[in-house]
């Protein structure tokens, strides 16, 4: 389907049919399930989803994450026709609420010998988190070298795309528990990407061509 398709067919649902329809047990997120631009709620700031976690909202998240994995499963993406993603936020899917999947994949290492060394850990970050909020950050700003992608931007749109270096986030985990994360480096970037949809922002709103640039520990940041 187009994006224009998919954005016309959730347009004719629902909220609670939109959700009622992800969270179904033999359903899997697919690019059919993910808001374009222009949709709706790519530009509106989502409400804080109710506490106590509501059986439902932890389905969605959990169906956000399985999302996830299966994006960066080359042989499931290409079955299913995914693009590969890091983050997921509850207005790509057409739905008001503060809930964001995140999954960073730690990159293995290379031995003098030029061998591969699987990672101790698969994941740098792995959390479903309910409404999230940064609470502080550096005075620094940085952005990723190669400028960032959106699942509902189906074009690439070049540019650094300005951010802090460095957040402290608070969110509420699937379990129902307060946390607090203090993250930086591509991490940073990721969660604040996915943030800014529950806010109604889009990664190209920060885009700077201007600013002067040095590279710092993989990343750019400004002078």
């Amino acid at each position: 389907m187009t994006g224009n398709e998919i954005n016309e067919k959730l347009s004719a649902l629902t909220t609670d049919q939109i959700q009622a329809n992800l969270i179904q047990a033999s359903h899997q997120i697919d690019m059919d399930d993910i808001v374009r631009e222009g949709f709706p709620t790519l530009r509106e700031v989502a409400n804080e989803v109710s506490l106590p976690l509501s059986d439902e909202d932890i389905r969605l998240g959990e169906k956000m994450m399985q999302f996830l994995h299966n994006s960066q499963d080359p042989i499931i993406a290409e079955k299913m026709g995914l693009r590969g993603g890091v983050g997921l936020a509850g207005n790509q899917l057409g739905l008001m609420k503060k809930v964001i999947a995140v999954l960073v994949p730690n990159e293995p290492e290379h031995d003098e010998a030029g061998q591969v060394i699987p990672p101790k850990e698969a994941y740098k970050l792995q959390e479903i988190m309910y409404n999230a909020k940064i609470v502080s950050h550096s005075v620094q700003d940085a952005a990723l070298e190669t400028g960032e992608g959106c699942l509902s931007v189906d074009q690439e749109i070049p540019g650094f795309v300005v951010r802090h270096a460095r957040v402290t986030v608070e969110y509420v985990n699937k379990a129902g528990e307060k946390k607090k994360i203090r993250l930086k480096n591509f991490e940073s970037m990721c969660v604040q990407h996915e943030i800014d949809h529950t806010n109604g922002i889009m990664f190209y709103d920060h885009i700077d061509l201007k600013e002067p640039w040095a590279i710092k520990d993989g990343m750019l940041v400004i002078e």
